[in-house]
């Protein structure tokens, strides 16, 4: 499957922003995960998502202000995100996984990757 995130954007500090993850295939599939990455910082975990939508995972650092969601009539995952913060500017990655393990948020069990969008923060 071939994914695209999209969505990303300059937001001030306590904003909103959408991210969309577009796959060219059935998404359905696939559990997916969202990924950042800020310069000269690892890759880390955000949130993932089953194939179903019915279980959901994030990471400590965005819970209660991030919510991962799917559409897959529409073959699309999403990401709201709300109380942005400066530390949260990164790049942003979705990722596809049909590995039972995917909730521990490894991005070594994610093996479809697509283009990051990149998300800044101003304080």
């Amino acid at each position: 499957v071939q994914l695209q995130a999209s969505g990303g954007g300059l937001v001030q500090a306590g904003g909103s922003l959408r991210l969309s993850c577009a796959a060219s295939g059935r998404i359905s599939n696939y559990h997916i995960g969202w990924f950042r990455q800020a310069p000269g910082k690892e890759r880390e975990f955000v949130a993932t998502i089953s194939r179903s939508g019915a279980s959901t995972y994030g990471a400590d650092s965005v819970k209660g202000r991030f919510t991962i969601s799917r559409h897959n009539s529409k073959n699309t995952v999403y990401l709201q995100m709300s109380s942005l913060k400066p530390e949260d500017t990164a790049v942003y990655y979705c990722a596809a996984s049909t590995n039972v393990q995917y909730s521990s948020g490894s991005d070594s069990l994610y093996n479809s990757w697509g283009p990051g969008t990149q998300v800044t923060v101003s304080s």
